[in-house]
């Protein structure tokens, strides 16, 4: 019976424990889903700079002005195949705009996720006690769990051994 006791405290105290780590790792998680965020914002916006640079480009007098210095006996087949390249690249970056929005979706989501996990976390009453107090203490508790892990052990070798000797 009064090893029932230990083994339940030791649950209880890995599992206060447990729940301080994933408080720790909720709030990381929100920063770490917020740089990413930022990193995605930022690259989506260079591919939109890019896309308006390759409409104005797609334009016929900018295509007729970017070949003007070259000589051509067939200028129509250098104007299609230029254009050809400027649309093939500004399909290729809508693409990427697109996958981009859909990736910038689904970490807003993760982040709102994260965001309502970590709040729930911080009002569990039992966090609380643990999240507050020091890291030597979690350190101490941590120590005295493991004492009475081995106390246990011990406990249970001398039980079976007086048992044998019966």
């Amino acid at each position: 019976m009064r090893a029932k006791g230990i083994l339940v405290l030791l649950v209880l105290v890995f599992t206060a424990t447990a729940y301080a780590q994933e408080s720790l790792s909720a709030a990381e998680s929100v920063d770490k889903l917020r740089a990413q965020l930022l990193e995605v914002q930022g690259k989506e916006e260079a591919l939109r700079v890019r896309a308006q640079q390759l409409d104005e480009s797609l334009k016929p007098e900018n295509i007729e002005r970017s070949l003007a210095g070259i000589g051509s006996t067939k200028p129509e087949e250098l104007r299609e195949s230029r254009r050809r390249q400027l649309t093939i690249e500004r399909d290729s970056v809508q693409a990427q705009l697109k996958l981009l929005e859909t990736s910038r979706q689904r970490l807003e989501t993760a982040i709102a996720n994260a965001e309502a996990l970590a709040y729930q976390q911080s009002a569990r009453p039992e966090n609380q006690m643990v999240v507050a107090s020091s890291k030597g203490y979690r350190w101490m508790i941590l120590g005295g769990g493991s004492a009475a892990a081995l106390a246990l052990a011990g406990g249970v070798l001398f039980y079976r051994r007086k048992m044998r000797l019966r």
